[in-house]
């Protein structure tokens, strides 16, 4: 099959269900790649490492609420993409892997950069092969039919055309981008009737959204939920466990709406077998990890009234916790901690921004501190909550942001808070060649605490395994952020306290720009300082 006319006609179906296509270099694909550059209805980002690149289109995706797509050479190249699709499927992100491939006859031969990537991504997403032009057809049923799915388009040599394709398509400015999920892939579980007059609690996650018939219900939101009317802090959960005095401050029933993951005192709610636990999900992912759920559904039908007492044991228990933890950030006892960090990034995001918040202590302090907060757009990769692919994905939130308001005087702010490793772990995301668009006002609030702070708190951090835990847990790595950004041309601050870093972010807004605030944290007291939190809100029971 001729390989230009393969990927022109290829190039041609991708770009009417996508606006952006990220492409890595290599010579299997290089048809693909002049196909794609000749199209004037595509914007064109190029990246060299594959991961990196897989997760700038999860980033931009995850804004734009459309597929992005993701192209490279064959072989490990499209292994690199594993990751992202991963998360992609557990957070239901559309996301599309385009790569290349040698014909089906040399799979098995030993012929260079050759595996079998039919398949390659499993459950996640299905593999559809196209060989030839009249094959292309079928990734018009596919990118109707799947949310992730893997081309795999087999080319023969000669790879290239004698010329440069000519121009096609029309450039077009997409703005208004449709529904994340479109109805027809939505999953309808039903409808639930939920009697409001038993003491009700909603705990909403990822994929939560606002369900207007449980919007006077207390609610313990993570921070890419919708901002609750009647929120409670997650630490409240300690108190709502429970009972104080003669006060019976447990719920009856709990409704989960989306994807909750972060807090385990809130999801041992769903374990206590006193408490009645109703799903609400509009994916094919229910979140009941103890299988206790009365019912699954999509749709609330309410009746009767809350009880007023309910409504002041939830407040009273709230402000309990959110109080415990405004004096864990006035008191010096435990010094600048990421929990410092992440009230100064909530502090600072204003109705408008963008926020990316990591996996790990990122997310988890953010939560505490406040989020959600109304009209900030908050991602966060909880799908399958790694920490891969971090900046590269604040970099397409950035990107996707700022495309879509194009003559803007000034580009929209994206904030994203991660930490060290979560840095480290995907350095490469900040590498943007001087062709290519860059991103005109992200910040990356770095909390570095020289290696692994989550496992302060976790059983592993406990005193009597502290011998083995540097090495193993902590992990501290000593690395030059500074080096780093300069390396990659990111401007760079760095604070080393509380006044510095608001000093450095407030910078950072007027500036624009593509940064990175460098926040140096301590982790050897956050074990107790959770645990002081954590008595705080006992004290009463």
């Amino acid at each position: 099959m001729n390989a230009p006319l393969l990927a022109r006609d290829v190039a041609a179906a991708v770009a009417q269900y996508v606006s952006d296509v990220v492409i890595c270099p290599g010579s299997r694909n290089s048809a693909l790649t002049l196909a794609m550059l000749a199209r004037r209805d595509l914007r064109v980002h190029v990246r060299i490492d594959e991961r990196s690149a897989s997760f700038l289109a999860l980033g931009m995706a995850r804004q734009q609420r459309r597929p992005v797509a993701v192209m490279m050479t064959s072989g490990t190249a499209v292994a690199n993409c594993l990751p992202a699709v991963i998360e992609a499927a557990q957070s239901h992100t559309p996301l599309v892997v385009l790569s290349a491939d040698r014909p089906r006859v040399l799979v098995g031969t030993g012929a260079s950069q050759t595996i079998d990537q039919v398949g390659l991504f499993g459950s996640y997403a299905p593999t559809v092969q196209v060989e030839s032009t009249e094959e292309v057809s079928q990734i018009h049923a596919a990118m109707e039919a799947y949310a992730q799915v893997h081309l795999n388009v087999a080319f023969e040599i000669p790879l290239v055309p004698e010329e440069l394709p000519a121009p096609e398509g029309q450039p077009a400015r997409r703005t208004g981008p449709p529904p994340q999920k479109t109805p027809s892939r939505w999953v309808d579980h039903g409808v639930v009737e939920v009697d409001l007059t038993r003491s009700t609690l909603v705990i909403a996650g990822d994929e939560a959204w606002e369900v207007e018939e449980l919007g006077e219900v207390p609610t313990i939101a993570e921070p890419s939920a919708p901002t609750p009317y009647h929120p409670v802090h997650p630490l409240a959960a300690h108190l709502l466990c429970g009972g104080v005095e003669e006060v019976n401050t447990k719920p009856e029933q709990v409704i989960v709406v989306g994807h909750p993951t972060l807090h385990r005192p809130v999801l041992a709610l769903l374990d206590d077998p006193a408490i009645e636990v109703v799903v609400l999900s509009r994916t094919d992912t229910v979140t009941d990890p103890g299988r206790r759920a009365r019912q699954v559904a999509s749709r609330v039908r309410t009746t009767g009234k809350i009880p007023a007492q309910w409504m002041k044991v939830t407040q009273a228990a709230s402000d309990m916790a959110a109080q415990a933890v405004r004096d864990a950030v006035a008191t010096t006892e435990y010094g600048f901690t990421g929990l410092h960090v992440a009230a100064a990034v909530a502090d600072g995001v204003a109705v408008g921004d963008s926020l990316f918040l990591a996996a790990s202590n990122a997310v988890r302090d953010a939560s505490l501190v406040g989020l959600p907060f109304s009209g900030v757009d908050t991602h966060t990769p909880r799908g399958a909550a790694g920490i891969d692919g971090t900046v590269s994905q604040a970099v397409g939130l950035a990107l996707a942001s700022q495309s879509a308001e194009p003559e803007a005087v000034r580009a929209p702010r994206t904030v994203a808070l991660l930490g060290d490793l979560a840095l480290l772990h995907d350095a490469g995301g900040m590498l943007i060649g001087p062709l290519e668009s860059r991103p005109e006002n992200l910040t990356l609030v770095v909390a570095n605490d020289d290696g692994g702070g989550i496992f302060e708190t976790l059983e592993v951090g406990a005193p009597d395994l502290r011998d083995a835990f540097e090495r193993g847990f902590g992990t501290p790595h000593g690395a030059e952020i500074e080096g780093l950004c300069a390396a990659y041309s990111v401007e760079y601050a760095r604070a080393e306290d509380l006044p510095s870093l608001l000093e450095a972010l407030d910078e950072a807004e007027e500036a624009g720009g593509f940064r990175l605030i460098e926040a140096r944290t301590v982790r050897g007291t956050r074990r107790d300082m959770h645990a002081a939190l954590e008595r705080a809100v006992r004290v009463g029971q």
